[in-house]
This record gives C-alpha cells, structure tokens and sequence, in this order.
C-alpha cells in the first residue's frame, strides 16, 4: 500500500524530529539514572537467571522441536507465543502474516491475494505500536510506520515469537523496551550434523493463481568458528481469483451481490540474504545483509459494484546489519548492534478521473545500539541500554519538505528472582529531535517521555507446573513523517500517542503418561488505554480535505486464551491439538464534541475489531506422513466507530488442510506437500470492499542435500 492509499485508508473514519545539544543529553542521563535509583535497590533481594531470546552459542547448534503452537512454559516472566521451522512448514501459510493469524490477541489486515499488504495489530493497540524485529534489530518505517508482513516468507524464517509488553530478557537494545507488543523473526542459522561442512536445499512452490515461488538456500561452515549462509527467493503470480461479493447489511438488506475475476493483483518479487556467524570466547557476532524488491498492481477496493482498477507500487528495501555479543568478566557482559537501511516506492495511479498520482519516496536510517549487562550479586542482574538512531525521507511531492529525525533512546532495566518469585522493572527515555526542510532549513517539535514498566511471576510449587504473572508498561508511539509533513493533510503540531497497559495471567503445564502427552493452558486478562490517538478529521466543512489530530481515546478490555494438548494415541503416532481464544472490548471514548458523527462513535467498538476471534490447529504425524488441519474464526466487526448496519462486517471463518510425506533418497530428502486453503470456499472479507480468494491449492517440494 502506498503512502497515499495507507492515509487515505485511515482516514476513512473520523474515530478512526540534528542529535540533541550535548547539554541536554547530559541532562537527560542524568534524569534517567536518577529516577531509576530507587527501582534497582527496591528489586535487589530478588535475582532472575536471564533467559537470552537471542541465541546464545549453545543455540546455535541445536533448537528444541515445538510439534506446536505454545508458550515457552515457565523460561520468562511473560512468555512468548512461539512458532518453530518445524512448525511453520506444517502450517498452510506463505508469509509470515500468515502464521500470525494463529497468535491469539493478533488481527492481521489483508488487503488480499498474494501480494495484497498484510499488518499485524496486537491487542487493538494499533499497527504502529507493534515493533517488529528480523534477527534481533527492529524493522522501520519513518514514512508511515507499518511494516508490510507479506513480503517476508516463511522459507528462510526459524522461528516466530510474539510478547505482550516485551521481551523478558533485559540484555537487549533500547528499542526491546519501545513497544506495546513484539514480534521477533529469526532467519535459518547454519546447522551441520557430523563431519558435512556444505547444506544445501531447493524449494519449488507452485499452485492456484498462477503461483510460481522457487527458493534456494547454501549453508558453508568455513570452520569451527565460521560459516556463511545465502539464500533467494523469487515468486510470481497473476492473483486473479473469482469471487463473489454479496454485500449484506445487518438487518438483512442486500445491498448488491456481484459475481467476477479479481484483477490487477499480480506480483513479480524477488529476495536475497546473506549472513555470517561466528564465536569467540564467551561471545558471539553475526552480520546480514537483505535485499527485496516487487513490483505489484493494487487491485483497489469495489466501490459501487466497480472493481477495476489500475494502480501500480514498485518497492525495494535494502539493509545490513550486525551484532557483537561478548561477556567480558563474571560481573560484566556488552552487546552491540549496528544497521543501515534503505527503502524505495513508487506509486502510480494513472486513473485520472480519480487523483493522478506519480509518486516516488525514499528513506534512510542508521541505527546504532549499545547494552551493558551487570551482574550486581550474584542473582540480581541490571542492564543499561543507549541507541541512536537517524532518519530521512524525500520524496518528490510538490512542496515536500524532506524530513529528518535524530532518535535517542536509553534504558534502564534490573532483573531478580527469589525463589519462585521473579521481577523485572525497566525505565525507558526518549527524545526525539526534528528537523524538516522549505526552502531552508526549519526545526521541528523535539519530544521526550520517561516510560516505566514492571513485570512480575510467581509459581507456588518448585515444579513450575502453575504460573500467577503480572505487568504494567507505559508507551507512546511518535507520529510518523506522514501524520506530520504530508502534504496538505500532515499537522506539525502532533503529540505522541499515549498508551498503558495492564496485564494478569496464569499458565498451567502438566507432563503425563501416555496416551496424554502432556498440557498447557495459558490465560491473560487486559486492560490498555490509548490517549492522543492520531485520527484524521475533515477540514472544516468538506469531507474530501483532511487533517491528522490528537483526538481519539480508546479504552480495551481483552481476554487471550491458549490450550495445547499433545497425545501419542498409539505407538508412532503423535497428535498436537491447540486452541486459542481472544476477546476484545475495544470502545471509541474520544470527545464526541471533536468528531463527526460523534453520537454514533462514543463508547463503540472501534473499526476492524472483533469481539470474539479464535482458532484450531490439529497436527498428526505416523513415520513420514503428516496431515494438519487448522480453523480460523473472526467475528463480525464495524469499518470504524460508528456501529451502524451500513458500516457491518461479516464474520468469517476458513477451513484449511494439508498432507506432507518426507521421501529419503540417500543423501538427500524429499519433503511434498499438498495443501487446500479455504477448503469450503467461504467468499469473505478481512477489509470492506477488498474481496479474499476462495478455496485455493499449493503444492510444495522441497529437497535437502
């Protein structure tokens, strides 16, 4: 989606920053260090044996199995919900959009087909307050802040894992601390069994839409300390699908039912990676390089009983980054991060009985972070962390004025546990430095905010087997250059949005004898509240001219449930079965003095969320068959606040099966899989007027050599 249509999409409903003087970073620090004072003493009887999301060198070699979707048990204050390689390839998902689908507390925006835009919204705090990371650096976007997760495939990810709040590790960059929720991607690590010093694999993928997704991987390990590894993909595909569109309202009116071919989906991408890994004593570094690069048409929304559509986005991104990890003594341990990062789109929309557009931007960031480890006795860990970070966009808009943005995060963190008690409490400082260009040089608003948060465990039994936890976390998201500088819609005088966030849950594990394997059950309650959220609202009197304000306030109340269950029902034959279950009360409190149609928005479930959302996963396995089955379910939902039958959502549901044997061809293996997605060919809608495919096919063959 292009900045434009991205904009535009928000507003559609009215509910709906050069470095800092060396003076007032020293005053900063200063602030920070003592505010946080009295939060490291209060922790310090407690001590937590950190739990490094990041792989230590012992993971490098070998990753537990997952067989399915769960939480890490008892490993952290807040656990994660995690999904291994093993597991993704059991999935019948393409992207990593995808494969969050099955989170609970997750809505995934899709704008449909394979090349349609997919965002991930977390516990309906919105899309810019989730923070995603690719090997452990977060992923940006200063232009509009969404991360597009379709264009990452699942091909060369090794393992997915999400946390509310954040990561329970504190030896982590600054930028761990920013976010309301996490989403971490892990890239394939080189993994070689006895004396093979080369791996090498090719997937073909193919199926409906004219789906063609050739991958290739290459692994070297150079020596015992050393190894490379590359990868590429490429996929192409029509994304023209048949469907048919039956608008109903809720109380039943029909408002058309159309019968057609979807067009202008296709897409031609194509990617490349490569990373190095090596140790040292007591240490680790590893560096990445990325590059992608599509071109897709965007099929645009059916407005009208009109589905045709001619809008056009090139995208390419660059970045390469690297990471050091080294413990230096018993009581000390640094870790250091570093990345560039380019990215380019263009949009075109050469329909000019709608707005001509011929757009192209650019973005650059660099990024640098430092974290320092302390062990202050031996239990009792605290952590401080310092990132900068540097932004540009350009673009060739009349009348841009070329932003900048100079960044500077520092956190501080402490960790303990005592007995079966564990704490974790963190200070995070942000400021924030515009700067922006007309003509000459202009200074923009700088911003800063001390943001707090405190995560707590406790297990009444040595066993582990029952979990109490707790946490309290402050945040805010800047508004992005769009809400700021775009032109004719952007407002300069944004304030951060704000956001708290409330969290109680209990998790049970129990292993058992066979034929029960064993069981998990995890259940969260929440409360967020969202202040200052950036809305647009009309200009004056038209409804065609907007502007970007700080007027909406949300309130959610939400519910996650997750229940895994594995059985061997006879010998050689393993089930998993995982159940997961959300719950939202997201309601509209913004003034209703401040926006149009306000009697129909205050203290309404605001857009695109619904109250009640869950999924099944069902996997089995007999030597070298698997056969999985998965069920997702979303509710009916409104396209913004104002819950009115012309403004209703159906609820929808999929059905989605898959069969996969592992041939073994001494010395290579043969894995084909066979999938059905929407097996019923329920005909539905994730976003209004943006038309899913329905039932569809893939065949996938991959082989190791």
């Amino acid at each position: 989606m292009t900045a434009d249509n991205g904009l535009a999409a928000d507003m559609r409903s009215c509910p709906t920053r050069e470095i800092m003087l060396i003076l007032q970073s020293m005053m900063f620090h200063h602030t920070l260090s003592h505010g946080l004072l009295s939060t490291i003493i209060a922790l310090g009887g407690f001590h937590m044996s950190l739990q490094a999301d990041e792989p230590t060198m012992r993971d490098s070699v070998s990753l537990p199995q997952v067989q399915v979707v769960s939480e890490k048990p008892f490993a952290e204050v807040i656990p994660a919900q995690v999904l291994d390689a093993r597991r993704l390839e059991q999935l019948n998902s393409l992207s990593v959009a995808d494969a969050l689908r099955y989170f609970s507390g997750v809505q995934i925006k899709d704008y449909g087909g394979v090349g349609g835009i997919k965002t991930i919204d977390i516990r309906s705090m919105g899309t810019n307050q989730a923070g995603i990371f690719y090997d452990g650096i977060q992923l940006g976007n200063a232009q509009n802040g969404q991360i597009d997760l379709g264009r990452f495939s699942l091909d060369n990810i090794e393992q997915i894992s999400m946390y509310n709040g954040q990561k329970s590790d504190i030896f982590q960059s600054a930028k761990d601390y920013g976010s309301a929720g996490t989403v971490y991607l892990q890239s394939r690590r080189p993994r070689f069994e006895g004396d093979r010093r080369h791996n090498f694999n090719v997937t073909m993928r193919t199926g409906s839409f004219g789906l063609a997704n050739p991958s290739a991987r290459w692994d070297w390990k150079i020596s015992e300390r050393v190894s490379v590894t590359a990868s590429a993909e490429f996929t192409s595909a029509t994304g023209r699908y048949k469907f048919r569109y039956r608008r109903v309202f809720a109380d039943g009116t029909v408002a058309w039912d159309t019968t057609a071919t979807r067009r202008n989906g296709d897409i031609t991408a194509w990617r490349a990676e490569a990373g190095v890994y090596g140790t040292m004593y007591r240490g680790y570094w590893q560096g990445k390089i990325y590059y992608y690069n599509s071109e897709r048409g965007i099929p645009g929304a059916i407005v009208n009983n009109e589905w045709k559509n001619s809008q056009r986005q090139w995208d390419r991104s660059f970045f390469a980054q690297g990471r050091l990890q080294r413990t230096l003594s018993r009581v000390y341990a640094i870790q250091v991060n570093a990345k560039y990062a380019r990215d380019f789109m263009h949009y075109l929309n050469p329909d000019t009985t709608l707005i001509y557009a011929d757009n192209r931007f650019w973005q650059d960031e660099f990024y640098v972070s430092t974290a320092h480890r302390f062990k202050i006795v031996p239990g009792w860990d605290a952590n401080l962390s310092v990132d900068w970070q540097w932004n540009k966009l350009n673009a060739t808009l009349p009348e841009f004025v070329k932003p900048r943005r100079n960044t500077l995060l520092a956190a501080l963190a402490t960790a303990a546990v005592w007995r079966r008690f564990k704490a974790q409490a963190s200070l995070l400082g942000t400021f924030v430095f515009d700067r922006y260009s007309a003509g000459h040089g202009r200074r923009g608003r700088d911003f800063d905010r001390l943001t707090p948060a405190v995560f707590v465990s406790y297990s009444p039994w040595r066993s582990d087997m029952l979990n109490f936890r707790a946490f309290y976390k402050q945040i805010f998201r800047m508004p992005t250059f769009n809400d700021l500088y775009y032109t004719d819609v952007g407002n300069a005088a944004l304030n951060p949005e704000r956001a708290t966030q409330y969290n109680a849950g209990v998790t049970f594990h129990h292993d058992f004898m066979l034929p029960l394997r064993s069981v998990d059950v995890s259940v969260d309650a929440y409360y967020n509240e969202v202040s200052d959220k950036i809305i647009a609202v009309p200009k004056g009197n038209s409804q065609y001219r907007w502007m970007m304000m700080n007027l909406g306030r949300v309130k959610i109340h939400g519910l996650d449930a997750n229940a895994t269950i594995n059985l061997m029902p006879l010998p050689g034959l393993l089930v998993g079965t995982r159940l997961s279950y959300t719950f939202q009360r997201a309601l509209d409190y913004s003034d209703p003095s401040d926006c149009l149609d306000a009697a129909g928005t205050y203290r309404k479930q605001i857009a695109y969320i619904p109250r009640h959302s869950g999924s099944v996963t069902v996997h089995g396995a007999w030597r070298e068959a698997e056969l999985d089955y998965s069920f997702i379910y979303v509710g009916e939902r409104y396209t913004n606040s104002s819950n009115i039958p012309v403004n209703y959502v159906q609820p929808w549901y999929t059905h989605d099966v898959s069969a996969s044997y592992r041939f073994v061809f001494s010395p290579l293996t043969a894995r084909l899989t066979l999938e059905v997605n929407n097996l019923f060919n329920q005909q539905y809608e994730v976003i209004q007027n943006f038309p899913m495919p329905g039932r569809n096919f893939r065949v996938t063959l991959k082989v190791d050599f």
